[in-house]
């Protein structure tokens, strides 16, 4: 089967559900958890911009930094496994549809830290990031889908309605059962405009 891979981030951990097509009807192949962050590091590295705030400069940019390659070496091991899984099953991964928002400027960690909204805004971004950079360095065609955005765009891409999509939604969910949440429903979206495209 040929499928695609969907992908909602959080601090430090990301929400996975791969799907594939029989016929016309999505089928769930695997829902998971993507860790993006060392158990042992999990206290500071699920927002590295707050854990630096009160150091030095260059300390700051050195835990940021680290908290940044962290993230994205995990986000990297973690995108191969899961193709991996999915090849042994015999499946071909098409696509990865990630989750994503508005880009913000290019301002330095040092700007960053300088204003604490600033701090909530590249942490938000941070994972993101670093998932949509791993699925490109994977291989695979990264679909970045707009978080805010992402319900029109799947009317559009998927030529339905809104309530087709949450039947098809709440359907998927029953094939899997709980865990069934807004994370695995909003990752199936972004699975199955990737698949589309």
């Amino acid at each position: 089967m040929k499928v695609a891979f969907g992908i909602k981030a959080h601090s430090g951990w990301a929400a996975l559900v791969v799907l594939g097509k029989r016929g016309t009807e999505p089928q769930v192949v695997e829902r998971s958890r993507i860790e993006l962050v060392e158990s042992d590091d999990a206290g500071w590295a699920k927002q590295p911009y707050h854990a630096a705030e009160h150091l030095k400069p260059p300390a700051a940019r050195d835990l940021v930094e680290r908290g940044i390659a962290t993230a994205h070496r995990l986000a990297v091991r973690e995108i191969r496994a899961a193709e991996r899984r999915a090849r042994d099953a015999g499946h071909d991964v098409a696509a990865c549809g990630v989750l994503t928002v508005a880009p913000m400027p290019a301002w330095t960690v040092d700007e960053i830290l300088a204003v604490h909204f600033r701090m909530h805004k590249a942490e938000g971004v941070l994972f993101r990031d670093a998932l949509v950079r791993a699925a490109g360095e994977c291989g695979l065609r990264c679909v970045e889908v707009l978080e805010k955005q992402m319900n029109e765009r799947a009317e559009r891409v998927l030529a339905t309605s809104a309530a087709n999509l949450q039947q098809t939604l709440a359907r998927l969910g029953k094939t899997v059962g709980p865990p069934w949440g807004r994370d695995q429903k909003d990752a199936s979206l972004a699975a199955l405009i990737a698949l589309r495209r």
